[in-house]
């Protein structure tokens, strides 16, 4: 557990260090033209989700729930999918390797729909009514990103004539990343507590 904070912190300065590089030396990204501008105001964005929502919401919440304590593994599951994002274009991964597209649509809709349940799923909610709130966030999520993609760069872009059979596919695998988290997620996830006895009102006689 000690350790999460750590991993955390380097992930979150890794992706910081990325993105200024980005800003300096823009024909180095490998998002120069790919929405480059938007990715430097909505990745740190991401980064801050967490932690913005513990501030708000999260901390009062998990106070009176007697559990306190900054959620280290939500964080670390929302920060890493914009690492590996911005990582995978800046070596350029995205465009010399045929399958690593599909397998971070899948792989990074995963991470953030876990760390999303991880910070929101109570214990007492249904592991089905989990996995049924992970699948509709994905697909929300991963329906904005397209979405978001058209409207930066993809409707101007030479790869717009296989946009259509590319926004299915990554739609569907993004979709079945968050349906897989949301199972992990359902059936790891300690179990609510037993319900405390019912004491005895201060004027209740013995039996």
């Amino acid at each position: 557990m000690r350790r999460l904070p750590i991993l955390d912190l380097l992930v979150k300065v890794a992706l910081v260090l990325l993105l200024v590089s980005a800003l300096l030396v823009p024909d180095l990204s490998g998002v120069k033209e790919k929405a480059g501008t938007a990715r430097l105001v909505v990745y740190p964005l991401g980064l801050l989700a967490v932690p913005l929502w513990w501030w708000a919401w999260g901390r009062r919440r998990a106070a009176r729930t007697g559990r306190p304590g900054f959620p280290w593994s939500a964080d670390l599951l929302v920060s890493l999918p914009w690492l590996l994002d911005t990582l995978g274009n800046r070596l350029d991964l995205f465009d010399s390797v045929s399958w690593w597209d599909d397998g971070m649509h899948f792989l990074n809709w995963a991470l953030l729909t876990g760390g999303v349940l991880l910070a929101w799923a109570p214990r007492g909610v249904p592991r089905g009514l989990v996995v049924l709130a992970g699948l509709a966030f994905g697909m929300a999520a991963a329906l904005l990103w397209e979405l978001g993609e058209y409207a930066t760069f993809l409707r101007t872009s030479p790869e717009l004539q296989t946009a259509y059979t590319d926004t299915l596919g990554d739609l569907s695998l993004g979709s079945l990343g968050a349906l897989v988290a949301g199972l992990v997620v359902a059936w790891t996830r300690p179990r609510a507590e037993a319900a405390a006895p019912v004491r005895e009102s201060a004027g209740a006689r013995p039996t």
